[in-house]
């Protein structure tokens, strides 16, 4: 980064964002707008009020910068409170909420702009803030914790992206909170209150103020068949999927929760670990046409069991079991379901085991493609289609099979691959137009094309089906990238990794482009490389981290990724990669171009 006339300092920095903004948007785009508006305005006059200056607000973030952490705090407390007196007024569904963020340390200004580490630690304790709640750094607590009236719950040492060492975390809350939290169960909740449920379960209300986040952990197979692994994975990435669709309630994505299967763990240290205040754990056992399914909820801060279930059932009834669990964990944490959102969760796409297996199978193409496992991935849903015709799932997934041919240039013919694709696709959505899988493909195929405003209205609606899935985010990130909106892709691509904080390399690489894009080469070389130690063949992260370092004037580094590339992939060309790149500023692609040929790569 060129540091010239750029002025080091120390400083409080504040990063606040809303929670939820996608479902808010894809719910009523004008109303939202306006809410933002009226909260950007509430934000300003209390950050001048604290003596502090707002430095960017792009999409619906707020960065901020203070002399003092104890202004910072103050600050983030004050506008939290205005915020929830506003939003008391306003329908559940309506509310905006967010979380805020607050560190002190050394940071770079130039022109007004703020780097470092500062800068990324806030926006890391951001993410680690609950709605409508704020978390501050142990730099931060250090010099406010005896100064101002106010709780702080430590949660542990944090490991955070790109910095190197764990960062002490605290939650703030106000005295009357904290007082309200001691206060006995019963109280909080309402004398009487009787649980919902059926036979063999237990319940209490735990819960955590405002939007509960919760991870599924991999139920363990306990048939003795290791065949079986396929049908209790399958049974844990339902429930995922259903409450991945609630609006009022943070999912973390399958990826980061199986990180833990076949572990001996301590849930508490996997709250920590995945940033989540609950998990559900659970076993399976298969024998004939019968299944036993047992699952528990577990509050991490405490330990203790807010629900635990048993069900005994014939397998035809596997599909009534989960949607029971979901509802089960809905009631237990009191979320609240908007309008529709029922219908949506508990529709199922498939009806029969076998389908679901077989497309569970298939569904490993979507973490991380190649050409084989794409012939094989086509042929499982192939098979699905067959099996139940009247699903959407069967032609989405032959659908991706092709824009995937289209996308790397796997077939030879790019526009009959998206024919083909268009096709499908459009046969998926006449079964079902909500089916979020088959909007994001819609989006792919209209960036493929060229049709860029078409592509981000169609990953805008599977956002609005799935606000809490984080391979949808990681698309839509996509479709703003190549369409030139690199602030809003980071936000994207940064809300996909929080939902998922074990991803699949490619959601890491797509924060890496987004970062190439707006000039923040550090950044994206940084982001390039976490995703390359995931998985080191993730092609688009080393050719953006090569760019990267040249465009920095780092040619040593950009030509050994380079020569790595090529080791990696003997047969790889500058034109080739271009037609995967659907830029629509020609002249971005031209530059990058440039620069991935200056480090020696090959035309």
């Amino acid at each position: 980064m060129e540091t010239s006339g750029a002025e080091r300092r120390l400083a409080a920095i504040f990063v606040a964002d809303v929670a939820g903004y996608s479902r808010l948007m894809g719910d009523d785009p004008e109303a939202t707008v306006q809410t933002l508006t009226d909260c950007r305005a509430d934000f300003a006059s209390h950050i001048a009020n604290h003596r502090g200056r707002v430095v960017n607000a792009p999409g619906d973030s707020i960065l901020a910068e203070f002399g003092s952490v104890l202004d910072a705090v103050s600050c983030a407390m004050d506008i939290q409170q205005v915020l929830a007196e506003k939003n008391s007024v306003l329908p559940e569904q309506r509310r905006m909420r967010f979380r805020i963020g607050v560190t002190l340390g050394d940071v770079l200004v130039k022109d007004g702009a703020l780097y470092g580490d500062g800068v990324n630690i806030a926006a890391r304790l951001e993410a680690l803030a609950e709605p409508g709640g704020v978390c501050i750094s142990g730099k931060a607590y250090d010099e406010v914790a005896s100064r101002l009236p106010l709780h702080f719950d430590f949660l542990g040492e944090r490991e955070v992206k790109n910095i190197a060492n764990a960062v002490r975390t605290y939650r703030v809350r106000s005295r009357d909170a904290a007082a309200m939290d001691a206060k006995p169960i019963s109280a909080l909740a309402g004398e009487g209150a009787q649980p919902r449920g059926g036979s063999a379960t237990e319940h209490r209300s735990a819960q955590a103020p405002g939007m509960p986040s919760i991870a599924v952990l991999a139920f363990q197979n306990m048939s003795g068949d290791p065949e079986q692994e396929y049908f209790s994975d399958g049974i844990s990435e339902d429930i995922i999927t259903d409450l991945s669709r609630l609006s009022g309630l943070n999912i973390t994505a399958r990826n980061s929760s199986f990180a833990y299967k076949g572990q001996a763990k301590d849930l508490r240290q996997v709250g920590k670990e995945l940033g989540v205040r609950y998990v559900l754990e659970g076993s399976v056992r298969k024998a004939g046409q019968r299944v036993r399914i047992t699952a528990q909820l577990i509050d991490t801060e405490t330990g203790n069991h807010v629900w635990a279930g048993r069900f005994d059932r014939n397998l035809d009834d596997i599909f009534a079991i989960q949607d029971e669990i979901t509802e089960e964990i809905v009631i237990a944490l009191d979320v609240t379901l908007l309008r529709g959102e029922i219908r949506r969760i508990w529709g199922k796409y498939l009806k029969t085991v076998e389908a679901r297996a077989i497309y569970r199978a298939g569904s490993t193409l979507f973490d991380s493609p190649t050409r084989e496992l794409n012939i094989d991935s086509r042929q499982k849903f192939e098979q699905v289609r067959n099996l139940e015709p009247d699903s959407p799932v069967g032609y989405n997934g032959l659908g991706w099979t092709h824009w995937y041919d289209a996308r790397y240039g796997w077939s030879g013919d790019r526009a009959q691959s998206l024919d083909l694709a268009s096709g499908l696709v459009q046969e998926a959505l006449a079964k079902d137009d909500t089916y979020p899988a088959a909007n994001i493909l819609l989006g792919g195929i209209h960036l493929l094309k060229g049709e860029y405003e078409q592509a981000i209205d169609a990953v805008g609606r599977a956002e609005a089906f799935a606000p809490n899935h984080s391979h949808v985010m990681a698309f839509s990130a996509m479709a703003l990238h190549f369409s030139g909106d690199y602030k809003e892709a980071t936000v994207k691509a940064q809300r996909a990794i929080r939902l998922s904080p074990v991803p699949p390399a490619w959601h890491v690489g797509m924060l890496a482009m987004a970062c190439y894009g707006l000039g923040q080469y550090d950044e994206a070389i940084g982001a390039a490389g976490e995703a390359l130690a995931v998985d080191a063949h993730e092609l688009e992260a080393r050719l953006y981290k090569t760019a990267a370092h040249e465009a920095l004037g780092q040619h040593d580094q950009a030509a050994a990724e380079a020569r790595e590339m090529q080791r990696s992939e003997p047969g790889f060309t500058l034109a080739a990669f271009a037609a995967t790149q659907p830029y629509q500023d020609r002249a971005v692609l031209d530059v990058l171009l440039e620069l991935l040929r200056k480090a020696g790569l090959p035309q």
